[in-house]
């Protein structure tokens, strides 16, 4: 099994309940972990999965606004799993930064996992 892992990508989108939030922006981290089985003796790009077209329709998606956390972590887990059905599990953090929450110090985030 191998993992594939993008961690630490930073955006600033418009995802959110709030107008603010759809006027102003956010900061959001996300972190992906893509398993999958593989055949040994990894030499070319067709034996692994492409972590830059994983990136690609990240970026993507995190560009179209969207109310819930929840909604946007579902369609990018049921994104990245459409370039290959050697996936077997998806693992998907976003984190919003800077949260609009009074006297709030944190980060909130949605986690999701599926598995294939």
């Amino acid at each position: 099994m191998l993992t594939i892992q993008l961690h630490q990508l930073q955006f600033i989108a418009y995802h959110g309940l709030y107008e603010s939030e759809k006027i102003n922006g956010n900061h959001f981290e996300l972190d992906v972990d893509i398993e999958m089985n593989t055949s040994e003796g990894i030499t070319t790009l067709g034996q692994t999965l492409d972590y830059v077209s994983v990136y690609e329709i990240i970026n993507n998606r995190m560009k179209l606004a969207t109310p819930l956390l929840e909604t946007l972590a579902e369609d990018l887990v049921a994104l990245i799993r459409q370039q290959d059905v050697r996936i077997k599990s998806i693992s998907l953090v976003i984190k919003k930064l800077t949260a609009p929450i009074p006297d709030f110090k944190g980060i909130v985030a949605v986690k999701l996992k599926k598995e294939y």
